[in-house]
């Protein structure tokens, strides 16, 4: 039923523009009408952020472990301060859904940390998160809209297989299903019952391996090989395709190459190159764009950002960072294939 607020008389009745805190309701309203268009779900709401349209990214290395993360608008590519993490740091992980992300610090001043970060969207709040069950860096993450699955990394001393299964709900930490070789340097990307865990480096060197991982049931099974061995590059996607920055070959070697995964069928194919070879690097997107930070190049830490646009493979420039940085990581206030 319409309303019209302040009993005044309107040629046409005025609408709210909710649910989301950015949305406006003008002119005088009473309970009678506020709670109407609430249950219509058009009242806006403080604290309720609209799904898919900003990231966080940690800076990670700016000449020495940061504390800085990047607020990134996908409307207009724009950056802003975002809430800083905890305790200075690179080399981390970090995966999330609409509400949180849960970023793994990884490697501090003092050495490998267990620490986890978590960051409620609404507000930048940054406050502790559930612990790893190991000291480790050089990790990765993907996720749904109610689990993370973090593949641990590197512990200074050895690769584990070991993944720990974030439950966002009570920040619960449990096992989960191990990767098939012990590695670290990998990237993750997935949808809404699925993550695809490039390996990056194992024992023997860089592989092309990559991981399967069913998020029902934790099961973990062969993936779509990369194109070429590789290490220490990023992911992000949407429902339907991930896109692989593959970071370094086996002889250290910065690499443009991008790979297109799509999760139907386990398809490996071309993507667009990024616009600089770097490595180092670390994403995080919406339905229809994915952020990559370039990370390192030949010439060093960089503040350059590529958008990727999956509709035609296009990549133009993103908003750069407000510092040159390398060894960072994201996360998108949105789950692919669930609720953007």
């Amino acid at each position: 039923m319409p309303r019209y607020p302040g009993g005044l008389i309107r040629k046409t009745p005025v609408t709210p523009t909710g649910p989301f805190q950015n949305g406006a309701a003008s002119g005088v309203w009473s309970l009678a009408d506020a709670s109407y268009w609430l249950k219509q779900g058009l009242w806006p709401i403080a604290g309720n952020v609209a799904t898919g349209t900003f990231a966080i990214f940690a800076l990670g290395n700016t000449c020495g472990f940061s504390t800085a993360r990047d607020k990134y608008t996908y409307s207009g590519c724009v950056v802003s301060a975002g809430g800083a993490a905890t305790v200075a740091s690179y080399e981390g992980s970090a995966a999330g859904n609409s509400t949180v992300g849960i970023f793994a610090l990884g490697n501090t001043s003092p050495g490998r940390v267990t620490t986890r970060d978590k960051y409620t969207y609404s507000g930048c709040v940054v406050s502790a998160g559930g612990a790893a069950t190991v000291a480790t860096s050089s990790s990765s993450a993907a996720g749904n809209s109610t689990t993370g699955i973090f593949a641990l990394g590197f512990t200074g001393s050895c690769r584990l297989t070991t993944r720990n299964k974030y439950t966002y709900s009570g920040d619960v930490v449990s096992a989960g299903g191990a990767a098939t070789v012990g590695s670290n340097g990998g990237s993750a990307a997935g949808n809404s019952t699925v993550g695809i865990f490039a390996l990056g480096n194992t024992s023997g060197g860089r592989v092309t391996t990559r991981d399967k991982y069913t998020y029902s049931g934790c099961v973990v099974s062969a993936g779509g090989a990369a194109t070429a061995p590789s290490m220490i590059g990023s992911a992000a996607g949407n429902s339907t395709v991930g896109i692989f920055a593959l970071g370094a070959d086996s002889g250290i070697t910065r690499l443009t190459t991008r790979d297109k995964y799509t999760y139907s069928g386990c398809v490996v194919s071309a993507a667009t190159a990024a616009s600089v070879a770097s490595y180092f690097s670390s994403a995080a997107g919406n339905s229809t764009i994915g952020i990559f930070a370039l990370g390192s190049t030949s010439g060093g830490a960089v503040t350059t950002r590529d958008k990727y646009t999956y509709s035609g493979c296009a990549v133009s420039a993103g908003g750069a960072a407000t510092a040159a940085s390398s060894q960072g990581s994201a996360a998108s206030n949105g789950t692919t294939g669930v609720n953007i």
